[in-house]
């Protein structure tokens, strides 16, 4: 029943994720090929766990997505409204997924529980 609850509330950010680019002046082709950019994160996995999790982590939280977001909308900086997006909805497709934020102990552990099991 969690799992729903929880899958459910990730589909309703990533509505929201949608809706405010929809906001933004950029084509939709820049959401559909983005919108998987924040996985090059995990390239700090090649120097060991430990930065891999951290850079996996930095990519994927939420609260960053939203203060980049609502810095871009201060400063009027379109693009980073944008990566602040992108961010944003990418974190919250992954956790539809089952895909959270990593432990240092190795990719497959996250706060959403072991991936595969």
């Amino acid at each position: 029943m969690m799992n729903t609850i929880i899958k459910l509330e990730e589909t309703a950010l990533f509505i929201l994720g949608i809706y405010l680019f929809s906001l933004l002046h950029f084509e939709w082709w820049w959401y559909l090929a983005l919108l998987l950019a924040p996985d090059l994160s995990m390239f700090g996995y090649l120097f060991g766990n430990k930065s891999g999790a951290f850079f996996y982590n930095v990519f994927h939280h939420k609260g960053i997505a939203v203060l980049v977001y609502i810095l871009g909308c201060y400063f009027k900086i379109e693009i980073m409204q944008l990566a602040g997006i992108i961010l944003f909805s990418h974190s919250a497709m992954d956790r539809i997924f089952g895909y959270g934020l990593k432990y240092e102990k190795g990719f497959k552990y996250t706060h959403l529980g072991e991936i595969g099991k």
